[in-house]
């Protein structure tokens, strides 16, 4: 019996100071690109590159914001990734709902024209996407860098929706059928409710990919004033010379937002992604 116990002590010792050397791997980057931002090109060329500022120089942030416009590029950022995630959750589960309960001789079709979607990639769409962009006059426009990127965001989120919303009873859709509950209702009362969980974790995947993303806001608009944060955050950056200092304070301003969200949503986040393991 001791020898289990003793087993149990070391094993539990064992797994805290894993998870202990997984959130130092996990917080010190963060860390170390903040303490950075403190720091003048100078002093981050001549220094080294794990040592604190010699002088904490303060004036990056107010540098960065001003001459990357971030003002502007943050309220873009944040229009951006509200209104695609809203978006993408509500049709996700809309779609998943008629693909998952109300099958018909075109669901196998229309589904699967979805799936497609995962498989490709950003790069394989930024041609084809600023063509038909351009074509319809949407170009330079948040309408059109709204609609692409709900367009990217549906594949993923109506495989999710589609795949949870499986697993519901369908003695629960029946019975407020049965009731006189129309699809609207029975979508708004009892599918969406249940579905929380895979919702979380699509908002999760909608939010942090809308707010990083880089690329196709460089190819649909053109306009300094309709681009996001990322574009500004690259401002600092290029192939001849780097300002470092601006860059790190740029990129602790670009990181701020994200870890603030996941401070004030980390208990629903967790409690998401866990209940949604369990249900998969």
């Amino acid at each position: 019996m001791a020898d289990v116990r003793k087993i149990n002590i070391v094993l539990v010792v064992f797994l805290y100071i894993l998870v202990v050397v997984f959130a130092v791997l996990a917080v010190y980057p963060i860390f170390w690109v903040v303490i950075q931002s403190f720091k003048t090109t100078q002093d981050y060329m001549s220094s080294s590159k794990l040592a604190f500022p010699k002088n904490w120089y303060y004036k990056n942030y107010p540098l960065s914001w001003e001459n990357a416009k971030f003002g502007i590029l943050m309220i873009n950022s944040v229009i951006y990734t509200a209104v695609s995630t809203i978006l993408v959750l509500l049709l996700s589960l809309a779609a998943g709902y008629a693909f998952a309960k109300l099958p018909s001789k075109l669901t196998p079709i229309l589904h699967g024209s979805f799936i497609i979607g995962i498989l490709l990639t950003i790069q394989s769409l930024m041609v084809p996407l600023f063509l038909m962009i351009n074509t319809v006059g949407l170009y330079n426009t948040r309408l059109g860098v709204i609609i692409c990127y709900v367009g990217t965001g549906l594949p993923i989120g109506v495989y999710l929706c589609t795949e949870f919303i499986k697993g519901i009873p369908d003695s629960l859709i029946e019975s407020a059928r049965i009731d006189g509950a129309r699809q609207m209702r029975i979508l708004s009362s009892i599918i969406i409710p249940i579905a929380v969980p895979v919702a979380v974790t699509l908002a999760i995947l909608s939010v942090t990919g809308t707010w990083n993303e880089f690329m196709l806001i460089n190819i649909l608009v053109s306009k300094t004033e309709l681009k996001s944060l990322p574009v500004g955050i690259n401002q600092f950056s290029g192939a001849r010379a780097s300002d470092f200092g601006k860059q790190f304070s740029a990129l602790t301003i670009g990181m701020a937002p994200m870890i603030i969200f996941y401070m004030i949503f980390r208990k629903q986040i967790t409690k998401g992604v866990a209940a949604g393991a369990v249900k998969g």
